[in-house]
C-alpha cells in the first residue's frame, strides 16, 4: 500500500512539473510576441498618403510662420485655427502609419521646365507672342483673367479645415472662384476662395473629398482654373 502511495505522489510531481514547463513556454511565447517591435512609420517618399499629409502639414506650418512674421488684427485667430488643423493632420499621420510631424512644402513640378522655355526666345526672338504665351504660367493671383489656367505645376492637397466646400490661397483674394480638376480621375469642383493659405490653391476637407482618389491626400496632376 505504501509503495502505491509513493508512486502516486511521484506521478503527481511529474505532472505538476510538466504543467509548469508548458505554462512557462506559453509565457515565453507571449512575452516574445509582446516585445516585438512595431513597424517603422512610413516617410513621405514611401507613401502617397504620407506625402499628401506631409504636404498639408507643411503648407499649414508655412501659413502660421507667415502670419507670425507679418501679423495683422486677425492673425491670432488664424494661427489658432491652423494650429488645430496641424494637430488634426498629425493625428491622421499617426493613424495612417506615417511619420508624425513630417512636413513638406507644396511642390511646383513645372518649374524644372521653365529654364527650357527661357532658352527659346534667343532662337525665335522675332516672335513677340512668346512672352504672351508664358503669361498663363505666371501665378500672379488677381492678374489672371477669368477662365485662365493658373497655379501651373502645383499639386493640390487639403487644408484640414471643415465647413462647406471652399479654398484658400496665397495668390487669389477672397471671393475668387477656382475650378480644380483632378486629372487622374477627371473629377472637378468649383469653389470660392475664403481665406489665406501657404500655397496657390488649398482645398478644405469638403472640397477635397469631391475630387480625391480613395485613400489619397494629394493630387499630383491637377488643373486649376480661375473662373470668377
Amino acid at each position: 500500500m505504501s509503495r502505491r502511495r509513493t508512486l502516486g505522489t511521484k506521478k503527481k510531481i511529474a505532472l505538476l512539473l510538466s504543467a509548469a514547463t508548458v505554462a512557462g513556454g506559453g509565457a515565453f511565447v507571449m512575452a516574445s510576441t509582446s516585445n516585438a517591435s512595431p513597424p517603422a512609420p512610413k516617410s513621405a517618399s514611401e507613401s502617397t498618403v504620407c506625402l499628401g499629409l506631409a504636404t498639408a502639414l507643411g503648407n499649414n506650418q508655412k501659413f502660421i510662420a507667415d502670419q507670425r512674421a507679418n501679423p495683422d488684427a486677425q492673425s491670432e485667430a488664424r494661427i489658432a485655427n491652423r494650429e488645430a488643423v496641424v494637430a488634426e493632420i498629425k493625428r491622421k499621420q499617426e493613424a495612417s502609419g506615417c511619420a508624425v510631424g513630417e512636413s513638406a512644402q507644396d511642390s511646383q513640378t513645372a518649374q524644372p521646365s521653365q529654364p527650357a522655355q527661357s532658352a527659346q526666345p534667343p532662337a525665335a526672338s522675332a516672335q513677340p507672342s512668346q512672352p504672351a504665351a508664358s503669361a498663363p504660367a505666371d501665378n500672379g493671383g488677381g492678374a489672371a483673367a477669368s477662365g485662365q489656367q493658373v497655379c501651373n505645376g502645383s499639386t493640390v492637397t487639403l487644408s484640414g479645415e471643415g465647413g462647406a466646400p471652399a479654398a484658400s490661397s496665397n495668390q487669389f483674394p477672397a471671393g475668387t472662384k477656382l475650378k480644380v480638376t483632378n486629372l487622374d480621375n477627371n473629377k472637378s469642383t468649383t469653389v470660392e476662395v475664403t481665406s489665406v493659405s501657404g500655397s496657390c490653391a488649398l482645398l478644405n476637407n469638403a472640397a477635397f473629398e469631391q475630387v480625391r482618389e480613395p485613400g489619397k491626400f494629394l493630387i499630383r496632376r491637377a488643373l486649376i482654373e480661375k473662373v470668377g
